[in-house]
């Protein structure tokens, strides 16, 4: 199954997670992996992917713009999104600068896709997706890996 990893990354920070997520889908047996800014993500990656696990940083308490970009640009395909499975990450500056806000917009927007929304696993933190302040520590990494490990494991079992 296609897993496509779509950011943005300004600092860095997010595209770190980003890999972290990534490294954990790839554990998963017959998963590939597109990892992508947003800049670089075309309609076909949508239509192609099995999972879109898609992350941010926080900006006003929301996804990025370039991110928004993407969803609303894709806006005429999202029927054909429907019943694949969805996750969020995001990266913040503040401990409480709106990390939660900004991964709800991410899955706000995959709702409105009909997408499946999947939260990190509970051996993780168990809540709506991983995220972190600055670049992502050690155990910031592991959730992300489990996060990308899950919504694989998941994938497979819908195409399945």
């Amino acid at each position: 199954m296609n897993i496509l990893i779509m950011y943005y990354s300004r600092s860095g920070n997010t595209r770190k997670l980003a890999e972290a997520v990534a490294e954990g889908a790839l554990m998963v047996e017959g998963s590939q992996c597109i990892l992508k800014d947003t800049s670089e993500v075309a309609q076909n990656d949508f239509l192609s992917c099995d999972a879109l696990i898609a992350g941010s940083p926080v900006y006003f308490g929301g996804m990025v713009h370039e991110m928004k970009r993407v969803f609303d640009e894709f806006v005429g395909i999202r029927k054909k999104m429907e019943n694949k499975i969805g996750a969020a990450f995001a990266t913040g500056g503040d401990p409480t600068g709106g990390k939660e806000t900004t991964l709800f917009s991410i899955i706000q927007a995959m709702l409105i896709y009909g997408m499946i929304i999947v939260g990190d696993p509970m051996d993780a933190t168990g809540h709506y997706g991983v995220a972190c302040v600055g670049a992502p520590d050690a155990a910031a990494k592991a959730s992300a890996r489990k996060l990308g490990h899950r919504v694989a494991e998941l994938a497979g079992k819908l195409s399945a």
